[in-house]
């Protein structure tokens, strides 16, 4: 069966020094359209390396790595960064949100990177983005005066701008209290439900894995 990732014998070596670390050992995998994926394991197992590969920010040393019918290994710098903005939204444990910009503006950025989009087009989806993350009133707030789990909507939000087929979210939850980062994660699925993106999230938080529709353990 075909799905919108896949993963065929994939391993993935790191040098350090004179010894090689094997952060991905062999992993075979397929993640079908509108799934809600939980890559599940302890610190070290490759969770976010494999996270890495699916949205072209690294390449496996061998194996075959097939993101939205494309394979990665074959295609250019150029080709995985077009990959990477039309296809792939991000969500990182750190928000990795820019302080010099507000609400609005960090959502839009990424449309901005993209291109195609006229100044009222972009700020109607990032408008309505935010509406639906529930920031609607912050929009003109830097990320210094949220909360974590505010920071966490923008970025969603910011992830979804794009419309991707595909949102990777490494460790969504790991910097918010246990309450917040089930609002995250109870977020994330009604957009998945709403709109039939696939979210691959990874975690090691048991009451995390519980909610996905789905969970891959790395060992």
């Amino acid at each position: 069966m075909a799905g919108i990732v896949e993963l065929h014998s994939v391993v993935k070596d790191y040098p350090l020094g004179a010894t090689v670390v094997h952060a991905v050992r062999g992993v075979d995998l397929v993640i079908g359209k509108g799934e809600f994926v939980a890559i599940a394991g302890p610190s070290g197992s490759g969770k976010t390396t494999i996270l890495n590969m699916i949205g072209c920010v690294d390449v496996p040393t061998s194996g075959r790595v097939v993101v939205d019918g494309q394979t990665t290994g074959s295609l250019s710098d150029r080709q995985l960064t077009k990959l990477r903005l039309h296809h792939i939204g991000f969500i990182f444990q750190t928000f990795n949100l820019i302080n010099v910009l507000d609400v609005a503006q960090n959502v839009e950025f990424p449309l901005l990177l993209q291109g195609g989009l006229s100044t009222a087009e972009r700020r109607k989806r990032v408008e309505e983005l935010l509406e639906k993350v529930g920031l609607r009133d912050q929009i003109g707030q830097r990320p210094n005066e949220l909360s974590g789990g505010q920071r966490q909507r923008v970025a969603i939000a910011r992830a979804l701008v794009t419309q991707p087929a595909i949102v990777l979210a490494d460790e969504p939850t790991a910097n918010l209290d246990s309450e917040t980062g089930g609002a995250i994660i109870d977020l994330m699925k009604e957009l998945n439900a709403k709109d039939k993106t696939t979210f691959i999230f990874s975690t090691h938080d048991h009451a995390v894995m519980e909610q996905a529709h789905r969970m891959i353990q790395i060992l």
